[in-house]
């Protein structure tokens, strides 16, 4: 494979910051989903990654029909473009409970769900959903060490379960047990780190199993622990940042052989120095949520940044001189799902050229609901 597989045959026709994916490397990606969970009715990806319709329709084509999202416009995102069963992983506080109502209304042929960790939201989703044509799918969410969102593993559970199993509306959807804090880089040390972590998890489904409340679907793993879940016949799992990669993970997890399958063009806008170069890729295009370097530049992997505001991002480069203003470099983002929500459109790059652009529909808030 050429060691440029990323650069563009067409630079001048597309302007700078641009986000580029490479559908050929998307589906590729997506087939080592598919092998690593052992079939398409082990996935449910998070689509927070990419939020493109186009690559739903790239999970269809091999059968993958099950999503799980972060927002609204997501789900909307989804179902609007053939997903069959959408679980959206945040509690719809305020009004995005009625708004998830209006969704399931305009997808009647969509399961819908979502999760709770209250026995207050319980009833107010069977409150929405009383006199819905179709039942809101309710999976209780389960803290098992993030410490973000969810209840601990426990008797409190049990009475949500019964309580969405009693109310109008809504049937019990399962558990959902997001593990993001396990970030271990050895592959043992993370799956031993999973497997304690999941075991409060499983007694409590066993628990309720034998106080008569089946639990239909278990859903886990974020990204790392993907690998680990997978191999329990028993779980299903929602990675996301597979689909597209970045360097965060292909640094930190040696073991998962994903492409980068998305890529920033940027230019060189100035030349503060023999060598320095600054970047239009400020963090208004490439995500700043992680320390630095937020950006790896292809052939150049040892530039450091100086400065990185809203429009500029300047680097220290040994080899600046062999740069001029106006000249294209490509870079890899270290976590790429904040990266794509920041672009309106993705160029679709395909035999060396950008042929087309893509919106990303999804990173609005709202779409039509």
């Amino acid at each position: 494979m050429s060691s440029d597989w990323f650069r563009i045959e067409n630079e001048p026709e597309i302007p700078s910051p641009a986000l580029l994916v490479y559908p050929d490397r998307v589906f590729r990606n997506l087939q080592k989903m598919v092998e690593i969970a052992g079939g398409t009715d082990r996935l449910r990806p998070h689509v927070k990654t990419h939020k493109l319709p186009e690559i739903i329709g790239m999970h269809l084509s091999l059968g993958i029909e099950r999503f799980k999202c972060a927002t609204i416009a997501e789900a909307e995102m989804v179902a609007g473009s053939g997903g069959t069963d959408v679980l959206l992983a945040h509690q719809p506080v305020g009004p995005n409970a009625v708004r998830l109502r209006f969704l399931a209304d305009r997808y009647p042929k969509v399961r819908l769900g979502t999760v709770v960790d209250t026995l207050d939201m319980v009833s107010t989703l069977s409150s929405v959903f009383a006199d819905s044509e179709t039942r809101l799918a309710v999976y209780v969410d389960l803290d098992c060490g993030m410490g973000r969102t969810g209840i601990q593993p426990g008797p409190e559970v049990m009475d949500i379960c019964r309580s969405i199993l009693d109310s109008d509306g809504l049937e019990f959807g399962g558990l959902h047990a997001y593990d993001g804090h396990n970030h271990e880089s050895d592959l043992a040390a993370r799956t031993a780190r999973c497997e304690q972590d999941f075991e409060p998890v499983l007694k409590l489904r066993s628990e309720l199993e034998q106080s008569g409340i089946p639990v239909p679907e278990l859903v886990a793993s974020g990204t790392p622990t993907f690998p680990v879940h997978a191999q329990h016949e028993d779980r299903i799992c929602s990675p996301g940042t597979t689909v597209l990669w970045d360097f965060g993970y292909g640094d930190g997890l040696p073991d998962m052989e994903f492409e980068y399958a998305a890529v920033l063009m940027t230019r060189v806008i100035s030349k503060p120095g023999n060598d320095k170069v600054c970047l239009d890729l400020g963090h208004k295009a490439v995500a700043a949520d992680k320390p630095q370097p937020r950006v790896r530049i292809f052939g150049h992997e040892n530039a450091e940044a100086v400065v990185h505001s809203e429009e500029h991002l300047t680097m220290h480069m040994p080899e600046a001189g062999q740069l001029a203003v106006g000249d294209s470099c490509y870079g890899v983002p270290v976590h790429i799902c904040p990266t794509v929500a920041l672009h309106d459109i993705a160029w679709v790059v395909k035999d060396g050229k950008a042929v087309q652009a893509w919106e990303v529909a999804a990173r609005r808030r709202s779409l039509g609901v």
